[in-house]
């Protein structure tokens, strides 16, 4: 049976399998300064969720197998770490887990990706979600997440069109 559902606090060691094995697929497309092994570490993970990211899992026969976490930040939720084990992935688990935290809240939603992970931009796209004006995507990421500046001048941020 397939289901999603929140994480347990059991499972960060499996959310941490998840998010590396998948972050695999940024390779190349993150910055060679900005890339590390593992892609996110235990205490980067733990740190996440100290932070108020609330991670949901889709569990397939029992395996948690892809895990979304959102995270309310100021007047606004930011959906984060979204990721689907390889071999898993392109089934519509992603768009499970991205409908179900969209119903959960009706904040307006942020997302903020890599600019050369071109996949997950068009991801969010179909989705509904539109990139925001380079102009102000600076502001945006210093004013909702908490990331170094070589990663706010290589990213973006997309917004749902609820947002507006």
């Amino acid at each position: 049976m397939n289901a999603i559902r929140l994480c347990r606090t059991d499972e960060h060691e499996r959310i941490f399998a998840i998010i590396n094995a998948a972050a695999e697929a940024y390779r190349g497309a993150i910055p060679e300064d900005c890339w590390h092994e593992p892609y996110m570490s235990r205490e980067e993970l733990e740190r996440e969720i100290a932070a108020g990211v609330q991670f949901w899992g889709y569990d397939e026969d029992g395996e948690l197998i892809g895990v979304m976490g959102i995270e309310p930040v100021k007047d606004v939720d930011l959906i984060r770490h979204a990721y689907v084990l390889p071999g898993n992935q392109g089934k519509g688990i992603g768009t499970q887990l991205l409908a179900h935290l969209e119903s959960r809240t009706a904040r307006p939603i942020l997302i903020g990706t890599w600019k050369d992970a071109t996949w997950a931009i068009r991801f969010y796209q179909r989705h509904g979600y539109r990139l925001v004006s380079d102009e102000e995507t600076p502001s945006l990421l210093r004013k909702y997440w908490r990331i170094p500046d070589r990663q706010v001048e290589t990213s973006v941020v997309l917004t749902s069109s609820r947002n507006n």
